[in-house]
């Protein structure tokens, strides 16, 4: 029997390369890498027979296998990853944002595993189950010492099945019964004017239809009386290319070249071009982006500056810059691949991280300021290469405080929502809900018995500093020093909860609306309290200073 397996598994693992053999062997030019492939191959082969007949426990093939490649794969890039037949779910979530569930986020605190946040409309949310409830068992199995990825794929399953999940709320037992779904994750949460004429769209991944929801509500939008656009990209990481395109061919004419993508295969080299008629190719828009905006969302954000149709605001890209195509294998598992890089009109590519060359810990190089090159946009304006997409108008990063960190790991202002809304039955509309300071009051007693213990930078320094001392053999004088600061800091962080107050404010905001009026709902009010939309809807008010970005004098 041992024997039959490991023969097997070397021909499944010759057949699942058999066409990268022959497309390296096709070629005279490529023969001693054909050679070279095969007589690896063989190697590899022969070392997992010889483990499988010899190593002195039973081995698991399929983990074995599975490691081997994951490990493969992983000296490539991030985005090259092997997918075994079990985990198509989480393919089909990555690349459609579909999934065979009930529709809701959970989380784990304490060894329970708890609901976060049912999605409205969907198996979950219709059956009643509620943020905050406890998931005690799902179709019999029993979720206790399960880790979350655990009770996810107890969760997960074929549409159409009947699932019966059992909960604890406040004490009671209760169950609920019902079907699952093919659940489609909504990539435009959110679109509605945010001033008299301002509109604003968020688009959270380019998976199926985001153009066409893109479009949809720009068209609402346009009938609200919208002269100016906001278009929300900031968290994105992507998604399909075609989106990508036929987003930007929203506001750019048929015709225009948008992303070229280049690769190992010259025939597959494709350049992507807008293929209607725009929608409007005048109205000002703004591009909102941040570190965690990538892949697609750089080619929508950067084809767009190329093209000097749009003002980039926000923070670096992240500088993704390849393209994956998903190959189906062998016995339905797939292997997502990078095939290509892409260049935007200008014709730079934005990768920022160089995967080909590695230092010494064998961590992948960032490309060095001195090899970027320079471009130039369709009216002249300079744009370089090799990071990410630079923002025509760069805002300072917002970053959470140790203390609001503390509270989030915790799932502090989480819980306090739980609790809320058992005695607020409802809140004012989201335009008019505010965290007055009565309830701010309250979540601070809410927490009067709760550990949210954190370690400031500062602390960690004093720390340091302390170890020296004491390794140095320093005065008394400087330990008591530094011992006295050391409780200043620790009187400090007690005022921390005031100190930041109005940061604290808005994640309280978030998680008691969403209770209420759901995603779209959590989106409107934080739209409210956001800098950066503040900034953008200044911008767009502000034409002469618009215009003076995008066709700067002289250009």
């Amino acid at each position: 029997m041992k024997r039959y397996v490991s023969i097997a598994v070397s021909i499944y693992i010759t057949i699942l390369l058999l066409p990268f053999i022959a497309a390296s062997q096709s070629n005279g030019n490529n023969t001693d890498r054909g050679f070279e492939l095969s007589k690896n191959l063989e190697i590899f082969s022969t070392v997992y027979r010889t483990l499988y007949n010899t190593y002195v426990d039973d081995i698991n093939e399929g983990d074995l296998i599975k490691t081997a490649i994951d490990a493969m794969t992983a000296k490539l890039d991030p985005y090259t990853n092997y997918y075994p037949e079990s985990d198509m779910e989480d393919v089909k979530l990555q690349m459609l944002g579909e999934y065979g569930g009930i529709g809701a986020l959970i989380h784990s605190k304490d060894d329970k595993t708890i609901i976060s946040e049912p999605y409205e409309g969907l198996p979950a949310y219709e059956a009643g189950i509620k943020a905050g409830d406890v998931i005690l068992e799902v179709n019999g199995q029993s979720t206790k010492g399960k880790k979350n990825d655990e009770v996810r794929e107890f969760l997960r399953g074929q549409a159409g099945s009947d699932i019966n999940v059992k909960v604890d709320r406040d004490g009671k037992q209760l169950s609920f019964k019902f079907k699952r779904k093919a659940i489609t994750l909504p990539n435009v949460p959110y679109s509605g004017m945010v001033s008299e004429n301002v509109g604003y769209i968020k688009l959270n991944e380019f998976t199926k239809n985001a153009a066409n929801n893109v479009l949809t509500a720009f068209n609402t939008l346009k009938k609200q009386g919208m002269k100016g656009l906001i278009l929300d990209l900031r968290g994105n990481g992507g998604g399909l290319l075609n989106e990508a395109v036929d987003i930007v061919n929203i506001f750019v004419d048929k015709g225009e070249a948008i992303v070229t993508t280049k690769g190992k295969l010259e025939n597959r080299n494709q350049t992507h071009r807008t293929t209607h008629k725009a929608v409007d190719t005048q109205i000002p828009v703004i591009v909102l982006v941040d570190p965690s905006s990538a892949s697609a969302s750089e080619i929508v954000s950067g084809s767009l500056q190329d093209l000097d149709r749009a003002v980039i605001m926000g923070q670096r890209t992240y500088g993704k810059g390849l393209v994956q195509n998903v190959l189906p294998l062998i016995y339905n598992s797939q292997l997502k691949v990078t095939v290509s890089k892409y260049y935007i009109p200008s014709g730079r590519c934005i990768q920022a991280i160089d995967y080909s060359h590695r230092d010494s810990n064998g961590r992948a190089l960032k490309i060095q300021d001195s090899l970027r090159t320079a471009f130039k946009t369709k009216g002249g304006r300079t744009v370089y290469d090799g990071y990410g997409i630079e923002p025509d108008s760069i805002l300072e990063s917002q970053y959470a405080s140790q203390i609001s960190i503390a509270l989030l790991l915790k799932f502090l202002p989480f819980d306090y929502a739980t609790e809320f809304v058992k005695t607020h039955p409802s809140i004012p509309a989201v335009k008019d809900f505010r965290i007055t300071d009565e309830i701010y009051d309250d979540f601070v007693a809410f927490l009067k018995d709760k550990d949210y213990s954190y370690t400031t930078p500062t602390e960690e320094g004093i720390k340091v500093l302390m170890e020296s001392a004491k390794n140095e053999k320093c005065d008394e004088s400087v330990k008591q020093l530094l011992e006295e600061a050391k409780q200043q800091i620790e009187q400090d962080k007690k005022n921390d909860l005031y100190k930041f107050k109005d940061e604290i404010k808005e994640m309280l905001l978030s998680e008691i609306v969403v209770r209420y009026y759901n995603q779209k709902g959590r989106v409107e009010a934080m739209i409210q309290v956001d800098p950066e939309v503040k900034k953008a809807i200044e911008l767009l008010n502000d034409t002469k200073k618009f215009n003076s970005i995008l066709r700067p004098q002289g250009k």
